[in-house]
């Protein structure tokens, strides 16, 4: 093939083994590429589904902001978009050290160390998606994910927000309950800072084993968000709890974050023992390593998942031609969704 063409990949270039997780539009399979025995994580999303919920802004946000992403060590990295006439598919890094959640579930807490260079990793991920003006909005355990070393990687970009720079608000209610921040639940405009008060929530889970507001009844947890004050828990240092204290300031012009965005994260002293040039450079060792026996290993997955069989419909049949496999622009409501990688980068 000429390399001026963009070569678009399709669904007969991947064999797909196994389901490695599930989302409200579909799947993710973890798929190995026929021509070089690659593997990926392929996302793979019903059109209808999409559509009917409206969410098409939603799903092509999150194609820009993995495009964007391609820069920085802790967010995760797209190789190609494309789709066939019903389906959606993004050929994703396969991530397999598991999710924090997965982690936390089986350990219970983590100890302050370790719970510390995750928050370190997150934050500069998120330092990094501010600076090109995106805010991420659904921090939680589940979006984080540990690579085959043990170093974080933000993963799911669907309710990303761009364009908005430091001083920019805007006013969607979206966001997982436990992590909500008080004005998305006020539905007051916001801004980046819902992502350092995410980051607090997520730093509160590591070192206690719950989100910081908690109840099962969702309504007194919302209550609980905008009202109840952070009770002071032992077990964790003074500089752990005064940052949790100021990343989980109700009011967001008082947050931790609020006017020199990361820069102040950075230079609060529970992350004084760190190096932040040796942490984006991933020169710190991780405090703890998943163990995976290569790349294909899944035993950091959920088995609620994994043993799961792969739908057939994923993979579309060989008596189909190529172009019915990948089509370049099926409908308007996905125009531009596929993408396909400067020329070095191809597999031909």
């Amino acid at each position: 093939m000429h390399c001026c063409y963009p070569y678009f990949a399709k669904p007969t270039d991947f064999d797909f083994l196994k389901v490695i997780g599930k989302g409200s539009f579909g799947k993710v399979l973890l798929a190995k590429r026929k021509l070089d025995g690659k593997f990926y994580a392929v996302k793979v999303l019903q059109k209808k589904i999409v559509l009917n919920r409206k969410e098409q802004k939603h799903i092509m946000a999150e194609r820009n902001v993995l495009l964007k992403n391609v820069k920085h060590p802790f967010l995760v990295g797209l190789h190609y978009s494309f789709q066939t006439t019903e389906k959606l598919y993004f050929v994703l890094d396969f991530i397999n050290g598991g999710e924090l959640f997965f982690h936390l579930q089986r350990e219970r807490s983590f100890p302050e160390h370790r719970a510390r260079f995750y928050a370190a990793e997150i934050a500069s991920a998120l330092g990094y998606l501010h600076s090109i003006k995106i805010v991420y909005r659904d921090l939680k355990p589940e979006n984080i994910l540990l690579d085959s070393v043990g170093h974080v990687v933000l993963t799911d970009f669907g309710l990303c927000k761009e364009g908005i720079a430091i001083s920019d608000t805007t006013t969607t209610f979206c966001g997982t309950p436990e992590y909500l921040a008080p004005e998305v639940i006020r539905k007051q405009p916001y801004d980046n800072t819902v992502d350092w008060w995410c980051l607090g929530a997520v730093l509160y889970e590591m070192l206690y084993g719950l989100p910081p507001f908690y109840c099962r009844d969702v309504a007194e947890m919302y209550d609980n968000i905008l009202h109840k004050p952070l009770s002071l828990r032992p077990g964790v240092s003074l500089t752990a709890w005064s940052i949790l204290e100021e990343l989980l300031e109700k009011d967001r012009q008082n947050r931790l974050g609020a006017k020199e965005d990361f820069l102040e994260i950075q230079n609060h002293p529970f992350f004084e023992s760190l190096s932040w040039t040796d942490l984006v450079q991933k020169k710190i060792p991780p405090p703890f390593n998943p163990n995976v026996a290569g790349p294909d290993d899944i035993r950091n997955f959920d088995a609620a998942f994994t043993e799961e069989t792969v739908p057939y419909s994923v993979c579309v049949s060989s008596d189909y031609s190529i172009v019915n496999a990948s089509v370049l622009e099926a409908d308007d409501a996905f125009v531009g969704f596929s993408y396909a990688p400067p020329s070095e980068d191809l597999f031909l």
